[in-house]
């Protein structure tokens, strides 16, 4: 099993700087050249000033209060996001079926056969599905592991409402905004989409979107920076931290500026390569999660037959 940590580490220290490093940057800078007219290159430079004064220069008060600001906007967001969808409450049932049509279509197939529609649905699904809550890629346990706790199945069952909140709420509200205000045929891509869909039914919606993902952004940097660096940890040691940390911090600007399909593409090339060692262990330490669990919930149903 140790080569599996090995090639883990290996793969989740270079994973970072797609899916926590140069998407996040990219949106950031999409949404605030859309609704601010802010060139990209100052979205990176200042967020590269950000993210280099807390891994670099220790200042950690910049983390600590977009941390506490993130519970704030992921309230505020979703309420945006349902105003929407009540505001077009009508249109709600027609975007479900052209969602599912869509997914299920010949004609909406590239590849010129039926079956290319039913193989883009699985291949980007499943893609944007593992980047917006990361299930499977193994990055969220290396944060769960520093808590403390005293029994692992409880601890890992609320670490499921991430992927709960994540993709069945957060994502489908987007989703689904998207559709109903008809968006999706605007031509935007990436955070300009949705901002131009809140944008419909609020009068402030794209700000709401472009400050949201922002904070989400920044925060999502600080945090993939914490993992990857756990990982070049793992492989060379401490004196790689400082060294790694200069580099992530310098490759934030590159991201904000370079292109949205070439970002995603690498994004989701490294994010395969994360998945693939810990998917493998997933499936050789199943019969331990699988008798962790099955004794906990013992315990917990006699416990509730003697209350």
């Amino acid at each position: 099993m140790a080569w599996l940590g090995t090639a883990f580490a290996i793969f989740g220290s270079i994973a970072g700087f797609g899916i926590g490093n140069t998407v996040q940057a990219n949106s950031v800078a999409d949404a605030m050249s859309s609704n601010f007219d802010i060139p990209s290159w100052v979205t990176g430079v200042v967020l590269m000033v950000l993210v280099g004064a807390v891994l670099m220069g220790g200042i950690k008060r910049i983390a600590e209060v977009a941390g506490k600001l993130v519970p704030l906007m992921t309230v505020f967001y979703i309420t945006a996001g349902i105003s929407v969808l009540v505001v077009y409450a009508a249109d709600v049932p027609a975007a479900f079926m052209l969602i599912v049509e869509s997914a299920f279509n010949p004609v909406a197939a590239q590849g010129g056969f039926a079956g290319a529609a039913v193989w883009a649905a699985i291949r980007f699904g499943v893609a944007r599905g593992v980047f917006s809550n990361e299930a499977g890629l193994g990055s969220a346990p290396i944060a769960h592991a520093a808590a403390q706790t005293n029994n692992p199945v409880k601890h890992s069952l609320v670490a499921m409402l991430g992927t709960f909140i994540d993709t069945l709420i957060v994502c489908s509200i987007t989703g689904l905004a998207i559709v109903v205000t008809g968006s999706w045929t605007s031509g935007e891509n990436g955070a300009a989409l949705t901002s131009f869909a809140f944008s419909h039914a609020l009068p402030m919606g794209n700000y709401i979107v472009a400050i949201a993902l922002a904070v989400f952004a920044f925060t999502t940097i600080l945090g993939w920076s914490f993992y990857s660096e756990k990982c070049i940890q793992y492989l060379f040691g401490d004196k790689a931290i400082k060294p790694f940390r200069l580099v992530f911090t310098l490759v934030v600007p590159i991201g904000a500026v370079s292109s949205l399909e070439f970002i995603w593409l690498l994004a989701d090339t490294l994010n395969a390569m994360m998945a693939i060692p810990n998917l493998i262990a997933l499936v050789l330490l199943s019969p331990v999660v699988f008798g962790l669990t099955r004794e906990y919930f013992i315990k917990q149903r006699a416990l509730k037959a003697q209350s």
